[in-house]
């Protein structure tokens, strides 16, 4: 990981700051994530979005700007200790780029306070509820959402579907 991080920032990324961003889900959502390879990848758009979207604002700018930034992300599938750990490893510019007179510029932003991380990381679990319901993968209840443990196995059981909590208070 070390490695590839080093690599794409030695040659590949723009001389700009990056920052690197870990995000991890709950232990319900990893199993989904493992055996739905889809479900992650169109929650990962939506964690990209939200992310540039943040940069883009504490820019001082707006979607209309065309403002945009660059991002890799690494999927790791394992922990340390080789259990099973879905959980992104992201290089993401520190600031977002617009076109000015055919040329880019690069708008840096200050690191996130704490406040603002506090912000983005609610967005970024509301908005991936949000996919995951729209796609039924998780089942909307007023109290708590819950993981829908039939449909994540498939399984052919004519019983109600097992549900599990999905998220602490």
């Amino acid at each position: 990981m070390i490695e590839t991080s080093a690599h794409l920032v030695d040659h590949v990324i723009p001389d700009v700051p990056v920052r690197q961003w870990v995000l991890s889900f709950p232990w319900p959502l990893r199993l989904l994530f493992a055996s739905r390879p889809d479900a992650l990848s169109r929650c990962l758009a939506v964690v990209t979005r939200a992310i540039e979207t943040d940069l883009i604002q504490r820019a001082g700018l707006t979607r209309a700007s065309r403002a945009r930034t660059g991002v890799v992300t690494l999927i790791q599938r394992f922990g340390s200790a080789l259990n099973l750990n879905v959980h992104l490893h992201m290089i993401i510019l520190d600031g977002v780029y617009t076109m000015e007179h055919n040329q880019p510029r690069f708008h840096r932003v200050n690191a996130p306070d704490r406040q603002n991380l506090d912000k983005l990381l609610n967005r970024i679990i509301a908005r991936v509820m949000r996919r995951l319901i729209k796609d039924g993968l998780l089942i909307q209840d007023h109290e708590q959402p819950w993981l829908d443990f039939q449909l994540l196995f498939a399984t052919e059981s004519p019983s109600a579907p097992v549900r599990a909590a999905e998220h602490s208070p």
